[in-house]
């Protein structure tokens, strides 16, 4: 099978250098945790630069395949550059949440042996001021994966009522001071559009009572306005629904979330696909439980100090897993 790569936007320039650098995130325990085997298939449902695709490679033989996902196009550019000519290596560019459609249109439906998702915005998105996604540099205010689709961070603020502002902030960002600095973006707006991202960081911080010790105060709002301009957590709850039917039994589903947002949604769902139905006490049901698709394999994984030390942004990582029942 031939990979699938589409065309690339010229505007992005190679990355050899950054996908050369990047380091997945809890690399040894997701491998144990996918238990890879050589003749199996499995999909990367969050390709970044490779990091984790490339460690799975090297554990498949030649009738294994790997599927990456990704919707960024300098994610897609680095599979390019990295395994395009690999034979058993395909990758779409598209959000996990259609991942059940395009394992289904690979022809992988119930056969996929493990399913990894590593959630959020990677190192080199971060690190790229052009991106947008940091208060740390300054560059345009736009925060999306895609930045083809969908409005940016610029052009939603740029709209956005204070109500909308402050819903945002609370439920993304469980931003305590929400409403303060809404009501600080909407004056500020009227005097400039706000366009840059150390603009926005700035007016955030001028909006705070005080600082947190060893916080930028404008990390909760980033994090709200990414993940609302993305729409991840309704993509995190569409990716996950899929994958009971794409699994093969015995096959795992390991999932590393960077916040309490995406953890809680994670643990639930696999708590409630572990679970199954509930049914009232009296009746006399054997055997599992109706519904009951998974079994939890062990407690959240986190990094170990030699990982976080290494690399810190590795610090908030959590990992889960589960297993699809036969």
């Amino acid at each position: 099978m031939m990979p699938v790569l589409r065309s690339i936007p010229s505007r992005y320039k190679p990355m050899a250098t950054v996908a050369q650098l990047h380091r997945p995130v809890l690399l040894e325990e997701v491998l144990t945790a996918l238990q890879v085997r050589q003749d199996g298939i499995y999909v990367d449902a969050t390709f970044g630069r490779g990091g984790h695709s490339r460690a799975i490679l090297e554990r498949l033989g030649s009738e294994g395949r790997l599927l990456a996902l990704d919707q960024d196009p300098e994610a897609q550019q680095a599979a390019e550059q990295r395994f395009s000519a690999d034979p058993r290596f395909v990758f779409v560019r598209a959000s996990f949440s259609q991942l059940a459609e395009i394992v289904t249109e690979q022809g992988w439906l119930g056969r996929v042996d493990g399913v990894l998702m590593d959630l959020g915005v990677s190192s080199p998105q971060l690190d790229c001021a052009e991106r947008g996604f940091s208060f740390s540099q300054d560059g345009p205010l736009d925060m999306r994966m895609n930045p083809a689709v969908g409005e940016s961070a610029a052009q939603w603020l740029a709209t956005a009522s204070e109500k909308d502002i402050v819903t945002v902030l609370k439920d993304l960002g469980e931003e305590r001071f929400a409403k303060r600095i809404a009501r600080h973006l909407l004056a500020a707006r009227q005097e400039a559009p706000i366009t840059r991202t150390a603009q926005l960081a700035a007016l955030i911080a001028e909006a705070m009572p005080y600082r947190e010790l060893h916080k930028h105060p404008a990390t909760r709002s980033f994090q709200a306005i990414r993940l609302h301009v993305n729409q991840e957590l309704p993509a995190l709850d569409a990716a996950l629904a899929g994958t009971p039917s794409l699994l093969a039994p015995g096959g795992r589903l390991a999932v590393i979330s960077f916040h309490s947002l995406e953890d809680r949604r994670v643990k639930q769902f696999m708590r409630r696909e572990a679970r199954g139905q509930t049914l009232p006490r009296h009746l006399p049901i054997r055997g599992e439980a109706p519904g009951k698709q998974f079994r939890l394999l062990g407690k959240a994984i986190r990094p170990s100090e030699a990982e976080v030390a290494a690399n810190p942004r590795s610090r908030s990582a959590v990992l889960r897993v589960a297993e699809r029942l036969s």
